[in-house]
């Protein structure tokens, strides 16, 4: 398992100062640090539609990109191209593992584990991201620049790509492997390589307010929720039809207001809402013929371990956990009070086993829910 190592200052000390406030380059978070995966391996991810994949190069100095799948990549030559693959946690256990290094943010605002190979030369462009991101270098070498936040004009380099004018860095730096360089959103930034090299960009993402209501509003409708209409009874003389007035617009404000103020809705809308995967998951199904049984997991959890597929999400709430309520990619599941702390460690805990989960293993539903995600290959036998 990879562990962080800062040297400069304190997990504490990142958050306070650094954590959405200002970039930040570590040499050698990552000491010893190696490719997670192989170059052909990742092409090989590339290839499948499934997965969202792109190439961005520059042909005779104009900027351009393509979109998976790829049959190939010669075409492309050996330099001033690069391969970008979202989502590798989904699709490999040991690029998943890589996230566990970061647990000091809570993993509902993981976005995935994007990995970039690029020939020398190659690069994306300057830019602007939305997201926090770390970006961990692996094989070969990259010069990264990172400009303060402003006024920066955008523009479109290509329909696919939206780069950024020219910027003063802050940070001017080679990374080689192990070096991190953390950016927050709103931070130009632009990497070059020096010679072929693999990146891997652990990106944390939020959810805008739109998003947020847009979701909350697909809940009540789906859960038959807020349906109640405005009561005005002793409602006071209205001299002009077309006036929405202060104490109505109150009303209106009022309605609305009741449902996020209302705990056990919003703490099931939020948990399933996060929840859910952006991007498609690497379920190993089990056939029916073959599918265990829970006598089999039983034994399978007291003999061994069971690991979480990657990109899986898993979330608990301080307003439901005490009824053993969590959220497992946009789906409740309530187990009852007894089942709170198998629970709490199921959500916490990438890899599991029969002591962590103990007082859960004792309850029916809780062990007919884990047979049920086993067979679905949410969690796997390793």
């Amino acid at each position: 398992m990879l562990t962080l190592q800062l040297s400069d200052f304190s997990v504490e000390e990142f958050l306070a100062h650094y954590w959405q406030k200002k970039p930040v380059l570590i040499r050698q978070g990552f000491p010893g640090f190696y490719d997670l995966i192989r170059p052909d391996e990742l092409a090989g991810l590339a290839c499948e539609p499934q997965i969202e994949s792109r190439v961005i190069y520059r042909q005779d100095g104009v900027w351009q990109a393509e979109t998976g799948p790829f049959e190939s990549y010669g075409r492309f030559g050996k330099k001033d191209w690069t391969l970008v693959v979202q989502a590798v946690d989904h699709w490999s256990p040991d690029v998943a593992d890589l996230v566990q290094a970061f647990s000091f943010i809570p993993k509902w605002r993981l976005d995935d584990v994007m990995i970039s190979y690029a020939a020398t030369g190659g690069g994306v462009g300057p830019h602007i991201d939305l997201y926090d991101v770390f970006i961990c270098q692996g094989s070969g070498r990259r010069h990264w620049r990172v400009g303060d936040r402003g006024n920066h004009h955008q523009f479109a380099a290509h329909p696919a790509l939206l780069h950024t004018a020219p910027f003063e860095a802050i940070i001017d730096a080679e990374l080689t492997a192990g070096d991190i360089l953390y950016i927050p959103p709103g931070f130009p930034h632009e990497g070059i390589c020096l010679e072929h090299s693999m990146s891997f960009s652990v990106g944390f993402r939020s959810k805008s307010a739109r998003d947020m209501l847009s979701g909350l509003a697909d809940y009540l409708i789906d859960h038959d929720v807020g349906t109640a209409l405005i009561s005005d009874a002793g409602r006071p003389l209205h001299t002009k039809q077309g006036h929405i007035n202060q104490s109505d617009l109150a009303l209106v404000k009022a309605q609305m207001q009741s449902i996020l103020d209302d705990e056990q809705v919003m703490a099931d809308f939020v948990g399933t809402f996060l929840s859910k995967t952006k991007c498609e998951l690497d379920l190993q199904v089990i056939e029916d013929d073959e599918e265990i049984t829970p006598e089999a997991l039983l034994d399978m959890l007291h003999n061994g371990e069971l690991r979480r597929t990657g990109g899986l999400r898993c979330f608990y709430l301080d307003q439901t956990v005490d009824q053993g309520v969590c959220y497992v990619d946009g789906e409740r599941y309530a187990f009852g009070a007894a089942a709170r702390d198998a629970v709490i460690a199921l959500c916490d805990h990438d890899i599991v086993d029969a002591v962590i989960l103990e007082k859960g293993l004792h309850l029916a539903a809780f062990v007919d829910a884990l047979v049920d995600w086993v067979n679905q290959g949410y969690w796997y036998a390793e």
